[in-house]
Order: structure tokens, then C-alpha cells, then sequence
């Protein structure tokens, strides 16, 4: 099958990407975590201004298969969250990159190097996709 890819985006192995701008962050599920899900019915998102640690879990998706837990790539604060996945939560099925964002952090200093060095290129991303197809 065929997934959408981003060159200017960053990835995690737990299957969110990342879009940085200088110390925002916005982060979302790919297109190939979606399709593994299935039809998305319900997300729960973490409240504007909680704090995660990297690898923490900030919230949960929930599809007709399974339920998803959604993992903090980057250490930082909630800004903002995705408030139509509340009332459309299949955006995340439809526009994974655009529509169906998740959160948008404001990252840590520490995030900003060591953290984001960590994520995956686009590159190395597809091959983790492979090898888990």
C-alpha cells in the first residue's frame, strides 16, 4: 500500500509525525498509523497547558479495531489542541497531515536538540514502515 510522506517533516517509531517551527511543534498520527487503526471514532487529547515528558502518553485514539495510545515525541507544553477531532474525530482517517493535526506544543530547550535529533527522517521512517508492513 501506498502512505503519504513529508520531507519536511520528522517522525517517531511509535507512528507520530512532527512539524517543527521554531519552538512549536505540531504533531499528529501518519497516514500509515491511520490506516492501521482503521475508521477513527473517538480521540482523547490532553488539556491546553499540561506539561509531557518525551515518550509520555498524552492522550488516546480509539477505531472500530483497536484503541491507540498517543505518545509524546518531544518534551513540551500543550498550546493548543485539535478541538473539531472532538466532533469529527474521523479528520484523522480523511487528512492525517493537515485537517486531523492533534496537538501543538511549545518545546523545551532541551527538546530542541538532543530530543529532535532523535526523530526519524522521512527516509528512515519508510523503511520502519516496511519492515512493520
Amino acid at each position: 500500500m501506498e502512505y503519504k510522506y513529508f520531507s519536511e517533516l520528522k517522525y517517531t517509531s511509535s507512528h507520530e509525525w512532527v512539524k517543527l517551527k521554531d519552538d512549536l511543534a505540531t504533531i499528529g498520527i501518519t497516514d500509515f498509523a491511520q490506516s492501521q487503526l482503521g475508521d477513527i471514532v473517538y480521540v482523547e487529547l490532553p488539556n491546553v497547558g499540561e506539561s509531557f515528558e518525551k515518550d509520555q502518553n498524552m492522550g488516546e485514539i480509539e477505531s472500530v479495531k483497536a484503541v491507540g495510545e498517543i505518545v509524546m515525541p518531544l518534551m513540551g507544553e500543550i498550546v493548543e489542541i485539535n478541538e473539531e477531532l472532538a466532533k469529527h474525530p474521523e479528520l484523522l482517517n480523511e487528512s492525517p497531515y493537515e485537517k486531523g493535526w492533534l496537538v501543538k506544543t511549545k518545546i523545551s530547550k532541551i527538546s530542541n536538540s538532543s530530543e529532535i535529533d532523535d526523530l526519524l527522517s522521512m527516509e528512515d521512517y519508510q523503511e520502519l514502515v516496511k519492515k512493520e508492513e
